[in-house]
């Protein structure tokens, strides 16, 4: 009897491990600090009746910065978790990469922000290629995704709690970039050019996880598209928002599938009919019998004149690692306003550059497969579509994108930031060397000419 109740004490040890050892689902029932109070909490800077505070939280002219305070307890156990996922951290690139469903799971941690502290807020490590490339290189200046009100189940005190008006971010890493500057000046690009964008902005990050503030590096802090771009730059905020990843978010001809477009509203309407009533008219066969009705058809569900603004910008850009190279990195919203499928840019740190994986297209999309990317090659082969596109690249490179406008930007985002990105740590950067950062915004100062030259070209 001793040995069989000895038994079941370790097999209930072993699956208790394994319960506190999954997602952060299972993670937050061992959570048992909820005897605080929120003294800080106002309504302008914590409640979720108050507007988004833009100028407070994405101000252009400043780096600001924030502190995590994570308990050592929660910070190893969100090490552990990545290391379950990707392999012992530093151990290389050897093999590739991995590939995982799983994200990293989320720990309640303080953050503060101008003598203020917010409370449990959801904390993570975020990322898909750019996470775990850092990772295996022994880099810890990870990308987070934060998000504030994530544990209010478990902490009445943080209900609905905000940032400024703002539910979640992400805070970028800046991987791959010595610039420190792509992701934000792309994002400024497309706004610019009159396309729903994310505001971001330059902060510095330190964490302490029981060993008091470390220096994590320069980051950018990016408004989240489910949240608040949805709900400013539109005039209704109750359409479907899909975030595509996977082989059907190509759109190539019988590849749909509905686990490739995660909705991120309206998630228990398990309703995909806009999505595939898009695939069903760019493929209808009118498209080479009657251009004129593919056309229309095409127009009633999906708002190609943004999409081909989109187009125009992201490829004087040369913004590669998106649609036509990769199967994510946009979002798609069916705005109520006209019933049409939306194109929003998302991700923009490998811009700038002609790019890895077959790097950007040219102009007139030379190379493309119109089968496997055909929201482009279909568009582009189309004469009405293709004039439309053209005028947007001339546009692009006379308003948005010429050299007087982005030289300027770059000096003075350089000037506003070198010192942050030149002290960053071993460990915690990318750069080689304090020369690598001027060397980059050089090289970027010298991107917009050849861009220019380019579009002269093509013109």
């Amino acid at each position: 009897m001793k040995r069989i109740i000895f038994s079941f004490s370790i097999l209930l040890g072993i699956l208790i491990l394994i319960s506190s050892c999954n997602k952060d689902e299972d993670y937050e029932l061992v959570f048992d600090d909820a005897n605080f109070e929120t003294t800080d909490w106002t309504d302008a800077t914590h409640a979720k009746g108050s507007d988004p505070d833009f100028d407070e939280v994405f101000d252009n002219n400043a780096v600001k910065r924030l502190d995590f305070v994570i308990s050592e307890e929660r910070w190893e156990a969100m090490l552990d978790d990545m290391e379950n996922t990707y392999g012992s951290f530093g151990s290389g690139g050897g093999g590739g990469l991995l590939e995982s469903d799983d994200k990293p799971i989320f720990v309640p941690g303080d953050v503060f922000y101008n003598g203020k502290q917010w409370y449990k807020v959801g904390l993570r490590f975020k990322g898909n290629s750019s996470l775990q490339s850092s990772w295996r290189s022994g880099i810890l200046k990870l990308s987070f995704k934060m998000d504030f009100d994530e544990f209010e189940d478990e902490y009445p005190q943080i209900d609905n709690q905000r940032f400024y008006g703002f539910k979640k971010f992400s805070l970028k890493n800046n991987f791959d970039d010595d610039s420190q500057m792509r992701e934000k000046v792309g994002a400024d690009i497309f706004r610019s050019a009159g396309l729903a964008s994310s505001h971001t902005a330059f902060y510095t990050l330190y964490v302490d996880h029981g060993n008091g503030p470390e220096y994590f590096g320069l980051y950018t802090l990016v408004e989240e598209i489910d949240n608040t771009v949805i709900k400013t730059q539109f005039s209704d905020d109750n359409g479907n928002v899909y975030k595509p990843d996977g082989t059907g978010a190509s759109f190539a001809e019988g590849t749909f599938d509905e686990s490739e477009f995660e909705k991120k509203t309206n998630e228990d309407e398990a309703d995909w009919t806009d999505v595939k009533e898009l695939f069903a008219a760019l493929h209808d066969d009118s498209r080479t019998t009657d251009p004129t009705t593919w056309r229309a058809n095409l127009n009633a569900i999906f708002d190609t004149d943004i999409f081909l603004k989109y187009l125009a910008v992201n490829t004087v850009i040369q913004n590669w690692d998106t649609y036509g190279r990769m199967t994510h990195n946009y979002y798609l919203y069916n705005n109520p306003d006209n019933n049409l499928l939306t194109w929003i840019p998302w991700d923009n740190n490998e811009a700038f550059q002609t790019g890895k994986m077959g790097g950007s297209y040219a102009l007139n999309f030379s190379g493309l497969s119109s089968e496997t990317w055909p929201l482009i090659g279909f568009l582009y082969n189309d004469a009405v579509y293709k004039a439309k596109y053209d005028a947007y690249v001339e546009e692009v490179v006379n308003d948005t994108f010429n050299a007087n406008t982005m030289e300027s930007l770059y000096t003075s985002y350089a000037a506003l930031i070198e010192p942050y990105a030149t002290s960053e740590r071993p460990g915690f950067t990318f750069l080689n060397s304090a020369a690598s950062f001027q060397s980059a915004v050089t090289t970027l100062k010298a991107h917009v000419a050849s861009r220019v030259a380019a579009v002269d070209d093509y013109l």
